[in-house]
């Protein structure tokens, strides 16, 4: 992940101020926009923190329009049927929303068949939906910008795989720069003259003419599309790997390698489909993109390899925003959206992150915006039942919709926010992902779980003096300096998480009372 994070002015903290409640913001509140794809049409709705894509709804049907298009040079008969009907019934769900306007874009099926044209027309009489094509240069920026709403600041190179056809495009400080299309979709090359040998062939010319177009890519390779993604699946299956987030899932060209392999040489696609969670539509593409993915990488070179779920559709809501909202990190910006709606105490986190800020002054900026993070969501699961609460905010943390979150960040954070509920992690269904991250980067996690855990013993008034932390790292002394309005607040029950968390720090502890 490269989220790129400066220190803000306005409230005085890290981050600045939240600017979800800001007008430019509110506008972007909820958003739709469809997708007409080669293989499929979906439909996303997004809504709550504009930064960070909350999804209100996403449908997607799958209507092969492209399909046959090479031989044909027409839409799909019965993908035209299921387009225009999955049109209407998203033209419907979004007037039941509320949304005053749909934005719809078409990509490769609809621009290159000869009766595209025909087809707009029958949208626009029978939904009154403009579907408005794109080229594919068009598609590989607003993919770009997809990545970018994720990972801001990234560098690297864009791969959009669609049924009908692959972009590429390379992103630089937040920027998108060279972009390219080619043939290279699945769909396309179902139609390939001389079987995997010609397929083979095709592709290799194809793809070191991408190679010459858009020159060295050496970095991290980005893949956006159903048919990476599912690719994905079937790597994660292969490796027996425990947490099923796609989103910054992590592969090696070595491990694309070996699951292309894996693709070619497995007996039963069904039973592999069916263990990887993959609809049969899309399954029976899988092989061909793996050829595509592996002459990608053997001819790019990337240092590593990215899944972003976020494509031509996030694009598009990054259109909209304006610049000082897209600098914005996603996840801190999500994270306050989440605390405003369902915290008991919107804005605590704030203080609760000043509070134990002490325990952390050495710590980089990327672990600082993961506890800005667990403070911001420490309370937002209030509501699930105790005996849960600690495994519903891992659960949550691991697996929700956060952009800007490597997959070992989000084990930090999931941890953390168990700890706030619980002293010990052990005997939870969750046990085969802290293994993620290292022992001390648990350590770490469960310190600052049992910080907010403590620290939200001292709710008071927003402007009420509560007293400080001083940490001596080097001498093992953890000291809590209170005010005598505080003070009260420093049960038994309190005193108990303090004592657990200067037992994780190995540190004595002491309290004094500070004078008015």
């Amino acid at each position: 992940m490269n989220v790129s994070v400066s220190p803000q002015t306005g409230d005085g903290s890290l981050f600045g101020k939240p600017l979800f409640e800001d007008p430019s913001a509110r506008a972007l509140s909820r958003v739709g926009v469809v997708d007409v794809g080669s293989n499929s049409v979906r439909l996303v709705v997004f809504d709550g923190a504009a930064r960070s894509p909350a999804y209100f709804y996403n449908e997607k049907i799958m209507c092969a329009l492209g399909a046959g298009l090479s031989d044909t040079g027409h839409l799909n008969p019965e993908g035209r049927v299921r387009a225009l009907d999955a049109l209407t019934r998203f033209q419907r769900l979004a007037e039941g929303m509320g949304l005053s306007d749909l934005s719809v874009v078409a990509t490769a099926a609809v621009r290159d068949a000869s009766d595209g044209l025909e087809f707009r027309s029958d949208v626009l009489r029978e939904t009154g939906l403009n579907v408005r094509v794109i080229d594919g240069r068009e598609e590989a920026r607003l993919s770009a910008q997809g990545v970018l709403l994720g990972w801001p600041g990234s560098y690297g190179l864009v791969c959009d795989i669609g049924g009908s056809s692959m972009e590429l495009a390379e992103i630089s400080d937040g920027e998108v720069g060279r972009r390219v299309t080619s043939d290279l979709g699945p769909l396309k090359l179902q139609t390939v003259k001389g079987g995997k040998k010609g397929r083979s062939a095709h592709i290799k010319a194809v793809m070191e003419q991408l190679h010459e177009e858009m020159g060295a890519q050496r970095d991290r390779l980005f893949l956006v599309g159903g048919s990476w993604r599912a690719i994905a699946r079937v790597d994660m299956h292969r490796r027996g790997y425990p947490l099923h987030v796609l989103h910054e899932y992590r592969m090696t060209p070595q491990s694309v390698q070996r699951t292309t392999k894996f693709i070619h040489e497995h007996d039963d696609h069904e039973a592999l489909r069916a263990a990887c969670g993959i609809s049969s539509a899309r399954m029976a593409l899988v092989p061909l993109a793996a050829e595509v993915l592996w002459r990608l990488v053997k001819t790019f070179r990337p240092k590593d390899i990215a899944v972003s779920s976020y494509g031509i559709r996030e694009g598009m809501l990054y259109e909209q925003m304006p610049q000082r909202l897209r600098d914005r990190d996603p996840l801190i910006e999500a994270c306050r959206f989440a605390e405003a709606k369902d915290a008991r105490m919107p804005g605590f986190g704030k203080l609760l992150y000043q509070f134990i800020e002490p325990l952390f002054k050495s710590a980089p900026l990327a672990r600082k915006r993961l506890i800005k993070a667990a403070c911001l969501l420490h309370d937002v699961s209030w509501r699930a039942h105790p005996d849960y609460r600690a495994e519903v905010c891992f659960d949550n943390a691991t697996r929700a919709n956060l952009g800007g979150l490597k997959h070992s960040e989000r084990i930090f954070l999931g941890l953390a926010l168990l700890h706030r509920y619980t002293n010990k992690r052990e005997g939870t269904h969750f046990e085969e992902l802290y293994d993620l991250i290292d022992e001390k980067t648990q350590r770490d996690a469960e310190i600052l779980g049992k910080a907010m855990r403590f620290g939200a013993m001292l709710w008071m008034e927003k402007d009420a003096e509560r007293g400080e932390f001083r940490w001596f790292p080097k001498k093992r002394e953890l000291e809590l300096h209170l005010s005598p309005d505080a003070m009260p607040l420093f049960g038994e029950v309190a005193e108990a998480r303090l004592n657990s968390l200067a037992n994780s720090l190995d540190a004595q502890v002491t309290v004094k009372k500070r004078r008015r």
